[in-house]
């Protein structure tokens, strides 16, 4: 197959290169900026014409991302379905045109948990599951067979790209404040593991929403890990949930104060953030090696 990846140059994006032409496939990279590697430098939010860049490909991979917690001003719905959900329209809109037989979205794990537990309103509530929600109704609205790639935390690396949530977590692992974590976790995985995944669902042209997890961790088991992955393994102490709720609620306070808000709304993040966010069944990976690849550049 000849595939082209959207994101290519991203964390997955990059993984699933590599998996792709391991399997002997074809790939074109496309990216919002130009750097080694990347093929057409094109941001999909321009409305730029893509059948050129689609025509003579089987399959299509989107898997860029949006920065969720990032507060903006509101009204934010339409900000993040600019983002979000009109580039899939005109990517897959243009593969449908140009004959393309397939295609995977990298998505997020909160639309799992919306069809799984339709009581917690994740959609209603968080612009950004909205937007992932529309998103992926968007793809498959084209006609061709879309994966929707369910993600959770992603560990791992691809030279110089890391999860963005890393740095942050590993200055504080690193530093002399004390490590505390509350109830509840979330599944997570590897980047490897997603690559597999996708280009797996590339193959079979599968039309399935793919919720995927290589373990799941509570956020103290987490905690615990990278401490010892940066090379500094000490106790984490619990977080009272009674502190959570209160922090971010105050945030979410000065947010609406500030006439802004984030994709996961602060009203409710706290029911999310003490909930076990678990996907079964894991694919029974190791994680650890992608754990410690994310880390151990810090030591």
């Amino acid at each position: 197959m000849r595939i082209l990846v959207v994101g290519g140059s991203g964390l997955i994006g990059a993984h699933v290169v590599d998996v792709l032409r391991e399997r002997g496939h074809r790939v074109t990279t496309v990216a919002r900026t130009a750097r080694p590697g990347v093929d057409h430098a094109i941001d999909l939010a321009s409305g730029s014409d893509l059948r050129p860049l689609l025509a003579g490909h089987d399959g299509v991979v989107h898997a860029t991302r949006t920065e969720e917690q990032r507060p903006v001003a509101t009204p934010i719905h339409p900000r993040f379905r600019r983002d979000m959900v009109e580039p899939v329209e005109r990517l897959f809109g243009a593969a449908r045109a140009e004959g393309l037989t397939r295609g995977v979205v990298m998505g997020s794990y909160y639309t799992y948990f919306d069809r799984l537990h339709p009581q917690w309103r994740l959609a209603e509530r968080h612009t950004y599951v909205r937007c992932r929600v529309e998103q992926a109704a968007a793809a498959r609205a084209a006609g061709l067979p879309v994966a929707v790639v369910e993600l959770p935390f992603v560990f791992g690396r691809a030279g110089d790209r890391l999860p963005n949530w890393s740095p942050p977590l590993e200055r504080w692992a690193r530093s002399r404040t004390p490590l505390l974590a509350p109830v509840g976790g979330s599944a997570a995985v590897s980047a490897r593991s997603v690559a597999e995944i996708a280009v797996g669902a590339l193959e079979r042209a599968s039309d399935d929403d793919l919720p995927v997890a290589d373990e799941n961790l509570t956020w103290h088991e987490m905690l615990t890990r990278i401490a010892a992955a940066v090379g500094r393994p000490r106790r984490v102490r619990r977080l009272p949930a009674a502190v959570v709720r209160t922090a971010l609620a105050s945030g979410g306070l000065l947010q609406a104060l500030a006439r802004k808000e984030s994709g996961i709304n602060h009203r409710y993040l706290a029911d999310l953030m003490l909930a076990d966010l678990f996907v079964e069944p894991t694919t029974g990976r190791a994680l650890e090696p992608a754990l410690r690849e994310t880390f151990d550049g810090a030591r």
